[in-house]
């Protein structure tokens, strides 16, 4: 299944002008929630085939919902990139823990992000 509708979960604005921008010129439908709250209501809207999470933000944070997400039989078939200016070994490790496929640091490298949504497209059935 080839990723074309991506889930963006992050607090800062800037960001998520930033990642919808790079998405959609690589042919991909965004949709963006700015917390975990507006994620749900996403999920429940449309199933996405990818999300785009960030780790620090008010309330939930993107560990938490990552962790909710992945283990949900509706959703954890859906791989989840963490996008986060966390650039500790072990904020990785944990985040790979809680069900992430993948982990990029910001600023998001986007020759890095296109390589990993690839890799995810070639191994998807």
């Amino acid at each position: 299944m080839p990723i074309h509708n991506v889930l963006i979960v992050d607090d800062s604005k800037t960001e998520l002008m930033y990642l919808t921008d790079l998405l959609e010129k690589n042919g991909m439908s965004v949709r963006t929630a700015e917390n975990a709250d507006e994620a749900f209501r996403r999920l429940a809207e449309q199933k996405p085939d990818l999300i785009l999470m960030d780790v620090v933000m008010p309330g939930q944070n993107g560990f938490q919902l990552t962790r909710t997400i992945s283990r949900n039989p509706e959703f954890a078939d859906v791989p989840i990139i963490m996008c986060t200016s966390k650039n500790q070994e072990t904020d990785r490790v944990w985040g790979m823990r809680q069900g992430a496929r993948d982990y990029i640091t910001k600023p998001v490298n986007a020759a890095e992000l296109k390589a990993k949504i690839g890799a995810l497209n070639s191994t998807s059935k």
